[in-house]
């Protein structure tokens, strides 16, 4: 399965998908899946605008909207997740994860489904430590500091994602902390010089991610957000595994600031040149396989008994996350990059004939159960309830599994799989006007909408909607 992976989008639709159709022709291959690692900016009118974090003369509706009034389709399945300029109101609509437009599919504020049976985790926002340990507060309408709070990643989704199993896939618009000690670090100072002082200082990144990395061990970490392509690879050894298991990650040393001291939007002024030799491309397809070989440094033991040589102990593998955060969508920028990830056996027939096939969105079974097991510390308020431990919450989890799979199933030509079509529990729907039809306060932030997907998501789970339950009706007057 060939997968295109977008660093930072900044409402850039257009531009991206046609860059995908250019590499298909010139490489006569088809992309089945294209992921976006936030700064996607879903702003479906004008009043969203008013929920973005930017400063105004930068609020501009982009593209996205009309691939949500369905004026246009995007053309490959996409699965985005948020950054740090959105427009927030409707990214929480669908906290859970959800259908943005038809054909663009929102991952949540933190969330893991499967495609094709290649598993795709990630988590949406950047890392503020003043909001880390918070509940999720904010309510509309937003002032100037929970309109940048809302996209502060909370303590709550990382011990989440850290009861996954390994994905072969993560994706996160932050980097992780100090991951630029794992690549090529000369490099990326001469081309963001500016990065030197985070980095000396330790506030480069997010350090409950760089845990999760640990933790989780994904075959492929992919990220954004400081707008330049950095390769990295973090071996893992056997010895590490009990200290980085935890769920409870802390935020170390520094804390990466609200905003990296980088003004996002006046940086294309910048001297962003790459030194002499490197070859600079708007696309630079990767040359390495998904499954690269290990390389450990194995040590011959023999040990006698009798006279018999015993076989050597196996000796524990280490295994490797390869990096990759990717730039923004401007000319002359690496901003995208095509990879092959092995599919599952049972998944639909390659593309043939330069046509496109739909890959299968699959709900993913574990991370359904740990929706339903950390659903009672789901907080709506500035206090956070206090997390059960590790081995209680694993337990927790594994009793919501066996719920899942007894409830939560999809029976194809009488056999019956755990994986669940999402198409089958959410289906697009509009909340929102588009541009034009917003009425007279189309310049003020928009009302509250209950979007039917999360609805859906929820009574699948049986759960409660505390995201944005539907009004409850006035009471009758009692004459």
């Amino acid at each position: 399965m060939k997968i295109a992976i977008e660093g930072c989008c900044h409402g850039a639709l257009d531009a991206i998908y046609k860059h995908i159709e250019f590499l298909e022709k010139k490489n006569n291959y088809v992309v089945d899946l294209l992921l976006i690692c936030g700064d996607f900016q879903a702003i479906r009118n004008h009043s969203d605008l008013q929920c973005m974090a930017v400063p105004p003369k930068y609020r501009q509706l982009g593209e996205f909207y009309r691939y949500y009034t369905g004026e246009k389709k995007a053309p490959v399945l996409t699965i985005v997740i948020g950054g740090n300029h959105e427009a927030s109101n409707y990214l929480w609509e669908l906290y859970h994860g959800g259908w943005l437009a038809p054909n663009i599919y929102f991952l949540g504020h933190a969330g893991c489904v499967q495609v094709d049976g290649v598993r795709i985790a990630g988590a949406s926002g950047i890392f503020k430590g003043n909001d880390f340990h918070q509940g999720h507060y904010e309510q509309m309408p937003y002032d100037h500091s929970s309109m940048r709070s809302i996209y502060h990643i909370r303590e709550y989704n990382i011990r989440r994602l850290s009861l996954l199993s390994s994905p072969d896939i993560f994706l996160s618009h932050d980097w992780p902390q100090s991951i630029e000690q794992h690549g090529d670090l000369p490099l990326l100072l001469r081309r963001k010089p500016f990065f030197r002082q985070d980095i000396s200082t330790g506030s480069l990144g997010s350090p409950p991610l760089m845990g999760l990395l640990h933790t989780l061990r994904p075959s492929w970490w992919f990220a954004a957000h400081l707008h330049v392509r950095f390769e990295a690879v973090v071996t893992h050894h056997q010895a590490t595994s009990a200290a980085n298991g935890s769920i409870s990650p802390s935020p170390a040393q520094g804390e990466n600031p609200d905003e990296i001291v980088i003004d996002e939007f006046e940086e294309d002024g910048l001297d962003t040149k790459k030194p002499d030799g490197v070859e600079s491309s708007t696309m630079a397809e990767s040359s390495i396989s998904t499954t690269g070989p290990l390389n450990p440094d194995e040590i011959t033991l023999e040990d006698e008994e009798e006279g018999v040589v015993a076989p050597p102990p196996p000796v524990p593998q280490p295994s490797e996350t390869r990096f990759l955060a990717l730039d923004k969508c401007l000319p002359r920028r690496e901003f995208l990059e095509v990879m092959d990830f092995p599919a599952s056996s049972d998944s639909l027939p390659p593309a043939t004939d330069g046509q496109r096939r739909r890959p299968t969105l699959t709900f993913d079974p574990e991370w359904l159960a740990i929706i339903r097991a950390f659903h009672p510390y789901f907080s709506m308020s500035r206090r956070q309830a206090v997390y059960p431990e590790e081995a209680a919450a694993r337990a927790q989890v594994a009793e919501e599994l066996s719920w899942v799979k007894a409830h939560i199933s999809s029976t194809e030509e009488g056999e019956t799989s755990d994986l669940r079509e999402v198409e089958s529990c959410q289906v697009f729907v509009q909340t929102a006007p588009g541009p034009g039809s917003e009425g007279p306060a189309k310049n003020q932030q928009p009302p509250w909408y209950t979007n039917p997907q999360t609805t859906a998501f929820c009574d699948m789970l049986e759960l409660e909607n505390k995201i944005n339950p539907p009004p409850r009706a006035a009471p009758s007057s009692v004459v």
